[in-house]
């Protein structure tokens, strides 16, 4: 379920950087050069360009499940020979490294979820940002016309028009299977993980994006309420960006390094050469991230 599996950099510290649902590595690629100058960045992308021969709902629900893709992130790193990571999860890989930590603490030193979310749907006593008429007519249109869904869906989850941050992601996209694409998206908007926010026991720094549609500041509260509640994480603190869409890696790559390096222990060592980075990197943003008016159709 992974492919391209890679070390870049040098250093004493690992990085483990995962992306989401549709995404790659490339996802990362305006924050690897600084991330590499001091640390080792172990890179991967999960396989999105097969499903199984099998591929019906029954199929789907087998193949596809946030505890076999955490048992891949243990096997890859057991494989890459890395242990005591950093480990940065985006979106859907947030949990999947949750459950992951909770099988081999060994392996994991800190989580970063960034837009991580343990269930997307809304009940009387959560608030995840989806209603299930909702998800039903977003699974509805991956299933008939994946692709046009898609080029409806890649820009809005970015949050920017600007090419040079939806290219890398709409490549991914329009690479995937599309019934790969049903299947993780069925395990991502039906699935409930918030129990496995019990059991986390390594120190969590959550990211959220102040208008993210999927993975809104609300759900990053709850998740660190509940971690610390269950009196076993032994830190959860949580940082929000302020901008558009569910890809800061994309929109917001300097603000994000700021925060990771806060998290390496860099802000003394390197604050001003991360100040300069992330300012460099705003600059090279084309124009300002456009404001979201109204409600948010993910269905087209």
């Amino acid at each position: 379920m992974y492919l391209n599996a890679r070390i870049v950099g040098s250093g004493e510290r690992t990085l483990v950087l995962s992306h989401g649902y549709g995404g790659s590595q490339a996802i990362w690629d305006m924050m690897l050069p600084h991330l590499a100058r001091r640390n080792k960045v172990l890179l991967f992308d999960w396989d999105f360009s097969s499903a199984p021969a099998d591929a019906g709902e029954e199929g789907e629900q087998s193949c596809y499940t946030f505890p076999r893709f955490a048992d891949e992130l243990v096997a890859l790193m057991d494989e890459m020979k890395v242990s005591g990571a950093l480990f940065v999860g985006h979106s859907m890989a947030g949990m999947v490294g949750c459950i992951a930590s909770v099988k081999r603490p060994d392996l994991f030193a800190h989580l970063v979820l960034v837009g991580a979310s343990p269930r997307y749907l809304n009940s009387e006593d959560y608030e995840g940002g989806f209603e299930q008429p909702d998800i039903e007519a977003m699974l509805g249109s991956i299933a008939s016309d994946f692709r046009g869904w898609a080029e409806g869906f890649v820009p809005l989850a970015v949050g920017s028009a600007d090419p040079a941050a939806v290219e890398p992601l709409a490549r991914s996209f329009f690479a995937m299977d599309p019934r790969a694409a049903h299947g993780v998206a069925r395990m991502i908007f039906q699935s409930d993980q918030r129990a496995v926010l019990d059991a986390v026991a390594a120190p969590c720094t959550l990211v959220h994006v102040s208008r993210d549609f999927a993975a809104p500041p609300c759900v990053g509260r709850y998740m660190q309420a509940r971690m610390l509640a269950a009196g076993r994480c032994a830190a959860a603190a949580m940082e929000t960006i302020d901008s558009v869409g569910h890809f800061p890696q994309l929109v917001e790559p300097g603000e994000l390094l700021g925060i990771l390096d806060l998290v390496l222990g860099d802000a003394d060592a390197g604050g001003e050469e991360t100040a300069a980075a992330a300012a460099a990197l705003a600059e090279e943003m084309i124009g300002e991230v456009p404001e979201v008016q109204g409600d948010i159709d993910v269905a087209t």
